[in-house]
């Protein structure tokens, strides 16, 4: 993206923040012991009409009645994804079959790896590989299984919590072998995430790092696919068949490209996100939402900075650590020190981007032929699309369901 656009947007998210208040995408929940955050108030029906209006506008400047009218949706083309220090190049396809059928295949010429897909038809996953099972009797804390969205930016899996990356011993003083990844560091740079790694954000459902009794993976994982399937139908359609959001008018933000209005949209549970529509084009430009950081990094004074941080994760200065042979209550006053700044840095969100560039014309339709996803300033995925084809037949094998 040019950096007049990347400024513009830059600019456009500086003074919507200024205004407003960023929403949680699922924030952790709250500690027993503190009283529960009172329910956000029901937006104002002028608002919900407002925001109506702009989505029939963004509707209209889409395609209107060739809008209502398209069927299926086949686009290909090439995404680059930024996975430690290297570019990972990806060559994609995505079939669309309105209004509740999706699938993307994603094939890596530069790895010696099979396609995976990942989509939905209604309520039942499209996965390939699947899932693995919950293991039997599994019910304690630890990160759930389901690969990473297709389409999403990469991560790491989430490690346990444990002490700061580079402390000569754990908070229970369990030393860090030799030669081994301590606890909190970051992945090797250009580390392919292991099957089964939480996507970046969590699992919809569970906050990341894994607290509590195992989740279905297979609902979790249809979940994360049609959270991230409803933001990119956004800037497609104006609209998300499959996962159904409710609206009201937010704000009015000021960008160098133009004004734009911001929408707030609400799914299940508590999947929340905002939406960019340029006020002149009634095009979309963008969709943010935030989630919990995908890890985060406790460092000791003595330590260098990680060399390479995965995206969405973020690294917190902590206290000296104590000698192997310190007495216990030193060793344990530091695990809840560094407990508390992880518990800390955790409450924090981090913003999601994903814009919406390149309208073109294709048979009636406005359709993006770039979307580029960032965390926070720092963009870690661009896709082109090289084609679309409008009401194509899509051979029904392509949504078959996992059994």
């Amino acid at each position: 993206m040019a950096p007049a656009c990347r400024s513009g947007f830059a600019a456009l998210i500086a003074v919507v923040v200024g205004a407003t208040v960023a929403l949680a995408q699922a924030p952790p929940p709250a500690m027993p012991s503190k009283p529960q955050a009172p329910a956000a108030a029901a937006p104002s029906p002028e608002s919900v009409e407002k925001a109506a209006k702009v989505l029939a506008d963004a509707r209209k400047a889409l395609g209107g009645d060739r809008l209502e009218s398209l069927k299926t949706l086949v686009a290909s083309g090439r995404t680059r994804r930024i996975r430690g220090n290297n570019l990972v190049p990806i060559e994609f396809e995505i079939s669309i079959e309105l209004p509740d059928k999706y699938v993307r295949v994603d094939e890596f010429p530069a790895e010696d790896a099979d396609p995976t897909s990942a989509g939905f038809n209604g309520d039942a996953l499209i996965q390939i590989p699947p899932p693995p099972a919950i293991p039997a009797g599994r019910s304690g804390p630890g990160t759930p299984p389901g690969a990473p969205p297709t389409g999403s930016p990469a991560g790491a899996a989430v490690p346990p919590s444990g002490p700061p990356a580079g402390a000569p011993a754990t908070p229970q003083g369990t030393a860090v072998p030799a030669g081994a990844a301590p606890p909190g560091a970051a992945p090797p740079a250009g580390a392919r995430p292991p099957a089964g790694a939480m996507p970046p954000g969590g699992m919809a459902g569970l906050p990341p790092g894994g607290r509590g009794p195992a989740m279905d993976p297979r609902r979790a994982r249809l979940t994360t696919v049609k959270q991230d399937y409803a933001r990119m139908a956004l800037g497609l359609f104006g609209a998300s068949t499959a996962y159904p959001l409710t609206y009201s008018y937010a704000a009015v933000a000021e960008a160098p490209q133009g004004r734009a209005d911001v929408l707030d949209a609400k799914g299940e549970g508590t999947f929340a996100l905002r939406y960019f529509i340029n006020s002149e084009t009634r095009l979309p430009i963008m969709v943010t939402w935030t989630t919990p950081p995908t890890n985060v990094i406790v460092t000791v004074p003595s330590q260098p900075p990680p060399a390479s941080v995965a995206p969405g994760a973020v690294v917190v200065a902590g206290p000296p650590a104590p000698a192997k042979d310190a007495p216990k209550e030193e060793l344990d006053k530091y695990s809840k020190e560094v407990l508390a700044l992880r518990a800390k840095a955790q409450a924090t969100p981090v913003e999601h981007r994903l814009y919406f560039a390149d309208y073109r014309d294709v048979d009636g339709l406005k359709l993006p032929f770039r979307l580029r996803r960032a965390i926070g300033t720092e963009t870690t995925e661009e896709t082109t699309f090289d084609r679309f084809r409008v009401n194509a037949k899509v051979d029904p094998r392509k949504f078959e369901a996992l059994k």
